[in-house]
């Protein structure tokens, strides 16, 4: 299982997890790890499962089949689970035979642990501005401390990546990805960097 984590929200991590979702070889499972405000399921186009809307808590994962990609299915986000039932949650999803790429919520907090934790490697996405670089270091301060490899970092809407952050994030830097308008996963030049990224990425499951 392969985290995508931020240390922001509105820094690309649910972009990125369905941009490399959609660039990586074979059948791949894209999952919601944000409780709190989850979305991949919004920007992926799929409905989110009645039960884990509702608050119910949700024993065993509901996949939803991508609308527009054959080989991407989504996992939303439960709700009404504790930490350790969500974490057993994440735990079938990872088990899955699929390739799993997971949305971390933003941040360094006890919810974006869990994830963090669970996965294999983590990949950390950030704007280009300081403030966002400073909390994408620390989310991989975490995942380092939690035992868990940080891949690389992504760069998002941006052309370019100085080689400084690669310094900052003690990750090197896989790609960046150009800001395009909406609906940004269908543009061109967004597919093709996605594409370049996951090819630097070790197979990780």
């Amino acid at each position: 299982m392969l985290a995508i984590a931020g240390g922001k929200g509105g820094s690309g991590k649910t972009t990125t997890t369905l941009g490399l979702a959609s660039a990586l070889d074979g059948p791949v499972l894209a999952v919601d790890a944000d409780r709190d405000m989850p979305n991949l399921h919004t920007m992926a186009g799929v409905g989110r499962p009645v039960d884990a809307a509702s608050g119910a808590p949700v024993r065993e994962p509901s996949v939803r089949s991508h609308p527009t990609d054959s080989t991407v299915s989504v996992l939303p986000a439960p709700a009404g689970t504790d930490d350790d039932a969500f974490e057993r949650w994440l735990r079938t999803a990872a088990g899955d035979e699929r390739r799993a790429v997971v949305d971390c919520p933003a941040g360094a907090g006890p919810d974006a642990a869990v994830p963090l934790r669970v996965a294999d490697g983590v990949v950390v996405v950030s704007p280009l501005c300081a403030p966002a670089l400073r909390d994408a270091a620390k989310t991989a301060a975490m995942a380092r401390a939690l035992g868990t490899p940080v891949v690389g970092c992504v760069i998002s809407r941006s052309r370019v990546a100085p080689e400084a952050v690669s310094d900052l994030v003690g990750a090197p830097v896989l790609g960046t990805v150009p800001e395009e308008s909406s609906p940004v996963l269908t543009r061109p030049t967004v597919r093709a960097a996605y594409r370049r990224i996951a090819d630097k990425i070790p197979g990780k499951k």
